[in-house]
């Protein structure tokens, strides 16, 4: 696993690069860089060319590029390009948007020569790649159990609120009922009330029929 050759560039300008062998990366380099459309959008991208393969990452405008032969995969290089990408910006900062070409080569080309030999020579640098990964997992993990939480939380409180719905209701329906009740007990009341009037007008009517000899009580009357 090796990487040969390594470039820092905004757009189709050439702020950094350097190459640990006599090849044409250069060149290819620049044609990739012109095949890259204009834009801030991040992406990664892998393009073949004989036995090696030029990758790619731009972010926030920057664009890091290497190229390895195609045994070093595809996660070393990425590997390798957000090393670059972090320690460009850390380095230059805001100075990136507006340098002249090959501006920073003095001083970055001897990181990327560094780190080109890291990457390439040191087995540690797959081992903390995977552990980037491992800890990458570990973090979505945690993240989707966290939202599964925040999501119980939502629908406890959905529950909550819809439980409160629920005894405002009963204790409303409670309320409703003993009104109907205490209705119909009054009616209740009033038509026994009526009841016992319209009797006692009917005893009384029938104890002055007996008593004036007739229905028409004509006898009390003379």
């Amino acid at each position: 696993m090796e990487i040969l050759y390594g470039m820092v560039a905004r757009g189709q300008v050439v702020l950094a690069e350097f190459s640990s062998t006599q090849t044409n990366a250069n060149a290819i380099a620049r044609e990739i860089l012109a095949k890259i459309p204009d834009g801030n959008e991040d992406c990664n991208a892998s393009y073949s060319s004989d036995r090696y393969i030029f990758h790619v990452k731009r972010t926030d405008g920057l664009i890091v590029l290497c190229m390895a032969n195609d045994a070093s995969g595809r996660r070393i290089p990425f590997a390798f390009l957000e090393d670059i990408h972090q320690r460009f910006v850390k380095t230059y900062g805001r100075a990136i948007h507006s340098a002249a070409a090959y501006a920073m080569n003095d001083d970055f080309s001897r990181i990327l020569s560094q780190q080109m030999h890291h990457y390439s020579n040191d087995p540690e640098a797959d081992r903390l790649n995977r552990l980037k990964g491992e800890m990458s997992q570990v973090r979505s993990v945690m993240m989707d159990n966290i939202e599964k939480v925040l999501e119980k939380g939502d629908r406890l409180a959905l529950l909550v609120e819809k439980t409160s719905t629920l005894q405002g209701n009963t204790i409303r329906l409670r309320r409703q009922a003993r009104r109907f009740r205490n209705t119909l007990w009054c009616r209740n009341v009033k038509l026994t009330a009526v009841s016992v009037v319209v009797l006692i007008l009917v005893l009384i009517y029938i104890v002055l029929a007996f008593v004036c000899q007739g229905p028409l009580l004509l006898s009390c009357f003379k």
